[in-house]
């Protein structure tokens, strides 16, 4: 049984990891949630899976939200000390980063002080300081695995031989609306049309951070 503690849940990557955890009972089991803001459905989510912990990023939500919809057996924490509690506990086994920005740092941080194994969702993480957690992993005995699409088909082909035998990685553009358009197209552009992604269905600010 991998017990589960997802970062980030109210977001794309969040959400879809839910799906999966309650299509896979008999193997799979929230312990914790987290995000930044959006209470109600970390709330709903609490209630529907009855997890150890929610947390709340944001500090000054505290005394503000209506504990109530967590239901009676989820404890609601706040801020960065919620983030360590929830990915340090015992009962964590993996942690699905999936905070968008250099704030889901801490959290992988965290875990994988904690020896925990990390699913990152979160590409700013090894991008502001991806030598340094690949060193905190090997020392702490962790594991990082990458969820992202395109990461983790890399990361599946990889383990299809030996490492040594890569010469180079090619990642190619899933494309988008606005491919081939010229700078002038590109200063018209309405938020309508940069949410019309012709290939995926994701969440507002996914969906055009993942333009830049």
């Amino acid at each position: 049984m991998n017990r589960i503690a997802v970062l980030g849940s109210t977001g794309s990557i969040g959400t879809s990891c839910l799906e999966v955890i309650a299509a896979h009972p008999s193997d799979m089991t929230l312990v914790g949630v987290s995000a930044n803001r959006s209470w109600e459905l970390l709330g709903r989510q609490s209630t529907t899976f009855a997890p150890r912990y929610a947390v709340l990023c944001d500090e000054s939500l505290a005394g503000q939200v209506d504990t109530s919809v967590f239901g009676g057996h989820t404890e609601l924490l706040f801020g960065d000390e919620g983030i360590q509690q929830l990915v340090t506990d015992e009962e964590t086994d993996v942690v699905v980063t999936g905070i968008v920005g250099a704030a889901g740092l801490r959290g992988t941080w965290a875990a994988l002080e904690s020896g925990k194994r990390v699913a990152v969702a979160n590409k700013e993480t090894l991008v502001v300081a991806g030598p340094l957690v690949m060193e905190l992993a090997g020392r702490r005995g962790a594991e990082v695995i990458p969820v992202d699409s395109e990461h983790s088909a890399v990361f599946q082909a990889m383990q299809a031989g030996r490492s040594r035998e890569i010469r180079r990685i090619v990642l190619t553009s899933s494309g988008g609306p606005f491919r081939g358009s010229t700078a002038e197209q590109l200063a018209e552009v309405t938020p309508r049309q940069a949410l019309a992604h012709p290939t995926w269905q994701m969440g507002p600010k996914i969906t055009s951070t993942a333009r830049r």
